[in-house]
Parts: structure tokens; sequence; C-alpha cells
């Protein structure tokens, strides 16, 4: 199956998703059991960072801007990608944009690395492997500091897609790691099309 069907599997699937919201509503967790959930999600989010940060330090970093042939993607856009995204996740979607974000991640950096954009096959007038890495970095450790923080209470706000069990933002923070490891195994796919070895 190629990514395309990948990509219109996990859409359809989160369609339904949607379809179920009404029912999602009716059987949300009690605040004492969100807290619980998040606890598990936080260590859910550090296990599917730390693997994909094995990926990324078993890859040279002059492939990052490689496409390889009949994939639509490289190592540079997952890494773009996957840092935009938990942004969104776990700290746009709980706490809301404010001003010290626009520096983490600018507008620029968004229609780059944002769903819908379209990695370049180049390094031109990209940010380097480091700077990405860097930028991964400070938005994981700023979402910890987000989620170390938010009351149960507020776990329990409701959101639009995307989300994962509830629509409310527990379901955005149980997404993150869900997401990380789609991401995650389209590095280790774009690895082995880069002729790398496995990292497990």
């Amino acid at each position: 199956m190629d990514e395309a069907s990948v990509l219109m599997c996990y859409h359809r699937g989160m369609s339904q998703t949607e379809n179920q919201s009404q029912s999602s509503i009716e059987s949300l967790p009690s605040p004492q059991s969100a807290a619980e959930m998040l606890t598990a999600a936080i260590g859910q989010i550090r296990f599917a960072r730390n693997y994909t940060l094995e990926l990324l330090d078993a890859t040279p970093k002059e492939h990052w801007w490689t496409i390889p042939d009949g994939l639509p993607t490289n190592i540079a856009w997952q890494v773009g990608h996957l840092t935009v995204s938990q942004y969104g996740l776990l700290m746009f979607r709980i706490r809301g944009r404010q001003s010290e974000d626009l520096e983490l991640i600018p507008g620029r950096f968004r229609k780059a690395y944002g769903r819908g954009s379209t990695p370049k096959p180049t390094a031109e007038g990209q940010p380097s492997a480091d700077e990405l890495l860097e930028r991964l970095g400070r938005v994981y450790e700023s979402g910890l500091k987000v989620l170390e923080s938010v009351s149960p209470d507020v776990l329990l706000e409701p959101i639009d897609m995307p989300y994962a069990a509830y629509p409310v933002k527990l379901g955005a923070i149980l997404f993150c790691p869900l997401h990380e490891h789609i991401h995650a195994g389209q590095i280790g796919l774009i690895r082995r099309a880069l002729g790398l070895d496995p990292v497990r």
C-alpha cells in the first residue's frame, strides 16, 4: 500500500471518528480518569519521541532532503511536520496561541511543514538539520511543560478534530503519540529506501 493509500485510510478513519463524536461526548471520562490518562499519555509521548530520535540519530544529515524514488517525502519534512503538529496538539489546542509562539513556530515554518505542505528536495532556503532538531526539541519541552500544569477540568473542554477517543482537549493529547508513531514509521520507510539498515 503506498503512502497516499495509507493517508486515505487514516483520514477515512478520522472521519468515522467524527461521526462517533456524540457517543464520545456521552462517555467522557471523569476529571480523575482524565488526569490518569494524561499521565499515561505523557509516557507515550516520551516513548514516541525517543524512538523518533533513535531513527534520526541513525540517519546521516546529508540524506535529510533526499526524496527516495517512489516516495513523496523526506526526513527534513517529517521533522518539521512533527514540530508543527506537536505544537498544535500540545500547546495551541490546550492553552491557545501566546505571544512567544510566533518565535517558536513562525508562520513561514507552519506553511512549510503544516498539513498539505509539499516536501522540498533541497536544503536551499530551508532550516538546517540542526535547526530542525533544535526546534523539534524546544516544542517538545514546551509542550510537556504545558501538560504538567494543565488541570483536569481543562482536559475535558471540547475541541475540533484531530483528536483520538474523545472530542476534548485530552483527545488531542492522546492523539499526539499516535501521530508521532505514524511519522516515525514514515521515517523508517524513508531510511530503508535510502539503503540504511533498520534501527530495530
